[in-house]
């Protein structure tokens, strides 16, 4: 069952990558707010701005405002600095923030604030503002800031893209994989990236290539066992039945005889394993009615369930005895009667095997519960792969082909197959197909 992440990789990596590079933007103007807080100290230190405060203070106290002024313009084009001399009660507002009038003359920053004599001070700030050039600061500074963001935005998602698709494509490339696709195998540009990425692609198509061997090692081991099994075993049968006819012992006989049919039927399992499991293997398709075949079976082990002593009971619900599937016909009755044979060898004497065929969703389930033992709950995923026997909790005759096969059956004809223990005791197998034409339950 695929894993649920809480957060994506790729919006991980953008968004570390985004703060850190925020974190220094931050820095940097921090950097720059203190440079300009020692400029403003160096300004204020300046004898020579004090001088020219104490000169524009004896103009102004002189009602020559007037020359007080245009003495601080030619001094301030002379030092590139604009020099606004005020009374006391007009600098109130200066704080940590600007002063309105050099906001107005396009410096944010808070201006050099020199003593005067007589209450007056005397503001200066670095020349460049609005009226220099036909920019304003203030839009210029937003502009700034907005291309800042947009290429930290850009840089992260670029960063997080190289990182996180590549292992997006290593994920794909497994789920499909997982699904049953074994020729698949990570590109050659993610392979060939000189980093972690690149050696975990390349690990990655290693050990694929090496499971692909394995899987085609099985399926050409189940083939060429099943087939070469079955002349031998036909020729052994063969024999045994001549010397039961020669008069041998007949307990010795039937005995032999009966080890015999159970070799030719494990072959038989073997040959279907391998039929409905190899890729590309095409399955003739007709129309069936799905309950019809489900009785057949029923009449076939219906000596083995009297003999187990149990009672097989079909319920058919409303309109699914009508319902109709594609497939082949002697596959659905092998898939249904290696369930209902699991079904009966797990059953005790006395109990009861109940069968019920629904319909859901435009799909056919069938369920078959049975009253034995049950199977351990890490065990039922796995009741379904081949030779696997849980017999902890559920001995038994039988090799662990049956509910592979009745899987592999049902996934050919696009259905699928669950187990789950029963609340009041016992295992239930649920056969889902979907319809070949659609019930109306009007």
């Amino acid at each position: 069952m695929r894993r649920r992440l809480g957060w994506p990789l790729f919006w991980r990596i953008f968004l570390l990558i985004w703060i850190a590079m925020i974190a220094a933007v931050f820095a940097s103007n921090m950097a720059l707010h203190e440079l300009a807080r020692r400029e403003r100290v160096q300004l204020e230190q300046r004898e020579d701005l004090m001088s020219l405060a104490r000169q524009a203070v004896e103009l102004e106290t002189s009602n020559q405002r007037r020359a007080a002024r245009r003495f601080l313009h030619r001094a301030g084009q002379r030092l590139q600095l604009q020099l606004i001399l005020l009374e006391g009660d007009e600098t109130e507002g200066i704080g940590p923030r600007s002063h309105p009038r050099s906001r107005r003359e396009g410096y944010p920053q808070r201006p050099a604030v020199i003593a005067a004599p007589q209450g007056y001070q005397l503001l200066a700030w670095p020349r460049g503002g609005r009226g220099q050039g036909w920019l304003d600061p203030r839009w210029f500074r937003s502009v700034e800031l907005g291309l800042t963001f947009g290429l930290i935005t850009f840089a992260c998602w670029w960063i997080a893209r190289h990182i996180s698709r590549p292992l997006r494509q290593v994920e794909t490339t497994a789920r499909a994989i997982a699904e049953g696709d074994t020729s698949l195998r990570v590109s050659a540009t993610v392979v060939d990236r000189r980093d972690e990425i690149g050696a975990l692609a390349s690990a990655f198509n290693a050990m694929t290539a090496r499971l692909d061997t394995l899987l085609t090692r099985q399926h050409q081991l189940l083939r060429d066992v099943s087939h070469d099994l079955r002349t031998p075993l036909a020729r052994q049968r063969v024999a045994i039945e001549l010397a039961a006819d020669g008069g041998q012992e007949p307990e010795l006989m039937t005995t032999i005889l009966r080890q015999n049919e159970r070799l030719e039927a494990m072959t038989a399992q073997l040959l279907t394993l391998y039929r409905v499991s190899e890729k590309g293997e095409t399955i003739a398709r007709q129309s069936l009615r799905f309950v019809e075949v489900l009785k057949e079976v029923l009449d076939g082990v219906a000596d083995y369930a009297a003999q187990r002593g149990v009672d097989c009971q079909l319920n058919v619900k409303e309109h699914a005895d009508e319902a109709t599937i594609l497939g082949d016909a002697d596959l659905i009755h092998r898939a249904l009667d290696n369930v209902l044979q699991n079904a009966l060898d797990h059953s005790p004497s006395g109990s009861e095997i109940d069968i019920k065929v629904t319909l859901e969703e435009q799909r056919l389930v069938c369920e078959i519960r049975d009253e034995g033992p049950g199977v351990p709950d890490e065990d039922l995923n796995k009741l379904f792969e081949p030779f696997f026997r849980s017999d902890q909790a559920r001995g038994g005759k039988g090799w662990g082909l049956g509910l592979a096969i009745a899987k592999d059956i049902l996934a050919a004809h696009g259905g699928s197959v669950e187990a789950a223990n029963s609340a009041s005791g016992g295992l239930v197998i649920r056969l889902i197909m979907p319809l070949s034409i659609p019930v109306s339950k009007a």
